[in-house]
């Protein structure tokens, strides 16, 4: 596997962790199809969130958030409708919300996070 691979999956080993700790309810991991993939899906209350993590070893590149762009965000939206469609309605679920998470994992420190809720 490659090293952008491997980190891109401990970026997000570490995403879901703290999302776990923050009481959100995991839903799906990496789910594909013909219009590309979602990171995490999960609960959050009454919203079902699609989540977007962005892992970096460093900020020399720029900050992973520097990486989201309006195209991506319009594949988000269309990528949570197609989840929706596929998973049918969350019960207890009355809105769709999309995150993004920054996690910056350098190898020989302990990574930092940051999570911005509703960024569409």
């Amino acid at each position: 596997m490659a090293e952008k691979d491997e980190l891109g999956m401990r970026g997000e080993r570490i995403a879901e962790n703290a999302l776990a700790r923050l009481g959100y309810e995991i839903l799906d991991r990496n789910w594909r199809c013909p219009e590309g993939e979602v990171d995490l899906v999960a609960r959050d209350g009454d919203a079902v969130v699609v989540i977007e993590v962005k892992t970096r070893s460093s900020t020399m590149f720029g900050h992973p958030f520097e990486s989201i762009t309006p195209r991506k965000l319009a594949r988000l939206r269309r990528l949570a409708t197609s989840w929706l469609h596929a998973h049918g309605p969350v019960a207890g679920t009355t809105r769709i919300r999309i995150d993004a998470i920054g996690v910056i994992a350098p190898r020989d420190a302990p990574a930092s996070i940051e999570h911005l809720e509703g960024i569409f």
